[in-house]
């Protein structure tokens, strides 16, 4: 699921992939914009390799009328040269092929789209089994759905608050289900999925692309069935350039010495294959990068596009900065940071003078009068271990009628971020806290994250609260909104609750809890704890009762060393009764929020949706898992829940076999998405499909989340707090957008954090040997998920030490057998046959370039057997 290498491999420096072979560099040129078709000599007319853009005219009217689609642009990071646009219809994607045909736009681009006469659309071999047809997805999964980043700690709500379930569940992206790194591969003329690791090391020079999968239609186009076709279109304007137009990478001197070109010119290679080549003036490259460009073969550096024009195979940069070797962890992290847009600057004197300047800062009187006054109550924080920005607390009174006052009491932000202000406006373009392994990219100042707005144990803090009457079953009796002021009494960690919860009649004794303040005591906290987890309980039943769905991939935590800041290890992180806790009532809390703020603003409520998965892909998989014997309904969200925690046992076979179809049913999951309520007409689009309920929104994480500060705003208005929102809607949808943007991706650079340390790792204390299932078939190869760490990885044959390989299809399943050269040569070779869900044996081990790791498959013993019994479950699942 996660982009697991930053190897710096180049494209041949031949012509780019989809360019016509006619057009390429003419010696002469004076600047890169100077292009001559090699074969014919044009007289006084450039030669474009891309065609001019539309007018905007015609691209408004285009869409209007139908002939134009828009949508975001998803390159194929495994090969670059396949790109697709999202169906308006839900229907397969529609497929660009080549560079010219993406023309000039870059991975995450809204573009428009004008289809290809049909004659030219994509063919779809039913024969070929090495298919990847939609595999430019990166899984999506709203948090609510999944959780699935690498922690070192897990940051609120990415696997605690209910966001997470749902929507840290998705990986705290947002699809409630997540497309993941799977790839589609084509059986039979239907997709079966094969999640391969994103390894676009395999596709560098040495290893041309075969392009026979895909051709264009040839005699009778209707005589083809309309499974087999697949639209095709070219990019034809740009709507908004969503992509940084950074991209980290290395400097190479050009390969034709006496051209003109060659002394004003290096070339930028990119780490990210979707990335062009990019000419970069050599006044900008280091003073003595031409005499010696070896010393620089490691260095990676930062480079900016600054145009692509259409005569030009290559794009035209300026190199911003040089980071550092290639491989090492800052240097590799700034460079993340720098492709997807993240603002790590320090903040400006201007943001600083926003904050209060007399510290230590106190409440004013003022305040506390116009407050609801909380303070004496238990109240407390909990949290990961390492959390310093708390923006959640808990209380849980018991009634004398049998009944609860449960509280959920989130720092108020919005007091200390005046609207309009300049720290306003650098929160609202951060938009979210960027979660590194090793650090945070904070939203607001520290002084705010740690100190002002965090529910620090022991100090008057300010929150927003929300507070009900409920029974034990976890029923609604009587809901209150409101300022309140608050002292939490202790600072709980996940696994301070854990034990509570794990000896519910046993004290624990003080040294193993952190301090409470002597107004309340740990019986006080462990009570609360065990009420609030015995409501958690019956709301979360409750919940997947009604249809709710989980879709739970591994995550990873890491532990660091402390000096020198390289991962030591790592471990699945356990998502625990004491986190399921904290997250049912962040999402009772976010959905209360979301029903007031909605019947008090219907226009401009920012709320949160989920739509349903993609229908194509998801019917595709139900048919693959049917091929497969196994029997899923993913006729709603509840059903499949259902189908995925019934179809298994609580064997390790059974286990492994559900964290391959968890990843796969990700894939067709949407994202979750911030909107405005005005600005969509059917009210049945504001459903959340992952949480199966019609209203949601963010409003428990605001030091974290710019679109939280918004709704808590939204909430004062409709308590009378403040006046009325006079921001009109499509303003509201505009920053809606951006908060998406911003979402998602902080949620890639979280993936690529832990997939650069995942691979330090490897290097560093490699080999690794785990366990692994089989997750996809391919001719030449299979993909599996690595059970010990989560990850995705294709095997190639080629890399075996094999005497040969043989792959068949055994009615509709794809199956590959193995003939292990013996070690002893009086042995006879042993034969292993791989499929969907074989487990077997992988070694990961680092490979000469940075940050590059591959996995092999370990042989089998003398019998062809691993140990493991596969206990094939043939039961339906009940009705």
């Amino acid at each position: 699921m996660s982009h697991s290498d930053y190897n710096l491999n180049l494209w041949p420096l031949g012509t780019p992939r989809g360019v016509p072979s006619g057009v390429g560099l003419h010696d002469g040129g004076a600047s890169p914009g100077d292009r001559k078709s090699k074969n014919k000599p044009v007289r006084g007319k450039k030669k474009s390799v891309f065609e001019t853009y539309m007018s905007k005219e015609d691209v408004s009217e285009g869409l209007k009328r139908g002939t134009l689609i828009q949508g975001v642009l998803r390159i194929n990071p495994k090969k670059f040269h396949e790109a697709f646009v999202p169906s308006p219809d839900g229907d397969r994607d529609i497929f660009i092929d080549g560079v010219v045909a993406r023309n000039r736009a870059l991975n995450g681009d809204l573009v428009v789209v004008k289809l290809l006469p049909e004659e030219q659309w994509k063919v779809i071999k039913p024969e070929s089994s090495d298919k990847e047809a939609e595999a430019a997805y990166e899984p999506d999964l709203p948090g609510e759905l999944c959780g699935r980043h690498l922690l070192l700690q897990p940051p609120k709500g990415s696997s605690d608050s209910p966001d997470v379930i749902v929507e840290a569940q998705f990986g705290d992206s947002d699809s409630e289900g997540g497309p993941g790194n799977t790839q589609n591969v084509l059986v039979d003329g239907i997709k079966k999925l094969s999640v391969g690791v994103h390894d676009p090391g395999k596709e560098d020079a040495s290893t041309p692309v075969k392009k026979d999968e895909s051709t264009p239609v040839s005699q009778d186009p209707k005589a083809l069935s309309e499974k087999s076709l697949q639209r095709s279109a070219k990019v034809v304007y740009i709507l908004e350039k969503k992509h940084s137009r950074a991209a980290t990478g290395i400097l190479k001197l050009l390969a034709d010495k006496n051209s003109e070109l060659f002394r004003k010119y290096a070339l930028f290679s990119p780490s990210d294959h979707r990335v062009p080549r990019v000419y970069v003036p050599l006044k900008d490259c280091p003073q003595d990068f031409v005499a010696r460009p070896k010393d620089y073969a490691n260095t990676l550096f930062i480079c900016r596009i600054v145009d692509w024009k259409e005569d030009s195979n290559f794009a035209l940069g300026q190199l911003s900065k040089s980071l550092g070797q290639a491989g090492e962890i800052e240097p590799e992290t700034e460079g993340i940071l720098t492709e997807y847009g993240v603002d790590f600057s320090d903040f400006s004197s201007e943001v600083l003078e926003c904050l209060p300047q007399s510290l230590p800062w106190t409440i004013p009187p003022e305040e506390v009068s116009k407050r609801r006054d909380l303070r004496k109550d238990c109240i407390f924080t909990i949290d990961p271990s390492t959390a310093r920005d708390l923006d959640d607390a808990l209380s849980c009174r018991p009634l004398a009628d049998g009944t609860f006052e449960v509280g959920v009491h989130i720092a108020d932000v919005s007091y200390f971020v005046p609207e309009g202000s300049h720290l306003d406006k650098v929160a609202a373009d951060r938009a979210t806290s960027v979660y590194l392994v090793q650090k945070v990219v904070p939203m607001l100042p520290r002084l705010l994250c740690e100190e002002l707005c965090s529910l620090n144990p022991m100090t008057d803090k300010l929150t927003f609260s929300v507070i009900w009457t409920l029974t034990p079953e976890g029923k609604i009796l009587e809901e209150w909104f409101g300022r309140t002021i608050i002292r939490s009494c202790t600072k709980l960690s996940y696994e301070h609750a854990q034990s509570m919860i794990e000896s519910p009649t046993e004290k624990i004794p003080e040294e193993e809890l952190p301090p409470i303040s002597p107004e309340h005591s740990g019986e006080e906290v462990h009570r609360a704890v065990l009420n609030l987890h015995g409501i958690a309980k019956q709301l979360r039943q409750q919940r997947f009762i009604d249809g709710a769905l989980r879709l739970d991939q591994l995550k990873l935590a890491f532990t660091l060393d402390h000096e020198t800041g390289l991962p030591q290890g790592c471990h699945i992180y356990e998502y625990r009764d004491s986190n399921k806790l904290v997250e049912e009532f962040m999402l009772l809390a976010n959905m209360a929020v979301a029903h007031k703020v909605y019947r008090a603003f219907p226009e401009q409520a920012l709320l949160r949706r989920h739509p349903p998965p993609q229908a194509k892909m998801l019917s595709d998989l139900v048919e693959f898992c049917t091929q497969m014997g196994l029997s899923v309904d993913a006729s709603s969200a509840g059903a499949l829940n259902k189908s995925l925690t019934r179809v298994f046992g609580d064997d390790k076979y059974s286990l492994a076999r559900k964290e391959v179809l968890t990843n796969m049913y990700s894939r067709p999951m949407q994202m979750a998405l911030y909107f405005c309520s005005g600005m969509l007409q059917d009210q049945a689009q504001f459903r959340h499909y992952a949480l199966n309920v019609p209203l949601y929104t963010h409003f428990t994480s605001p030091i974290r989340r710019f679109a939280d500060v918004m709704v808590h705003r939204l909430l004062a208005s409709a308590l009378g707090y403040r006046e009325r929102p006079d921001t009109e809607p499509d303003a509201l949808q505009k920053q809606a957008d951006h908060c998406n943007d911003r979402r998602m991706a902080s949620k890639r650079v979280q993936e690529l954090s832990s997939s650069l340390f995942f691979a330090v790792l490897v290097k560093e204390s490699g080999p690794l040997e785990s366990e692994a299932m089989v997750m996809g078939v391919l001719n030449q190869a299979f993909d599996v998920l690595v059970l010990r760490y989560g990850v995705q990885k294709r095997i190639y044959c080629n890399a075996l030490p094999l005497r040969s390989h043989h792959f068949q299809k055994v009615g509709k399943k794809p199956e590959l057998t193995l003939i292990w050269e013996p070690e002893d040569l009086e042995q006879e070779p042993v034969q292993q046959v791989i499929t969907i869900f074989s487990l077997v044996e992988v070694v990961l081990r680092a490979e000469a370039a940075a940050l590059k790791y591959s996995a092999v498959l370990k042989p089998p013993g003398p019998e062809g057997s691993l140990g493991l019994e596969e206990e094939e479950s043939n039961e339906e699942p009940e009705d």
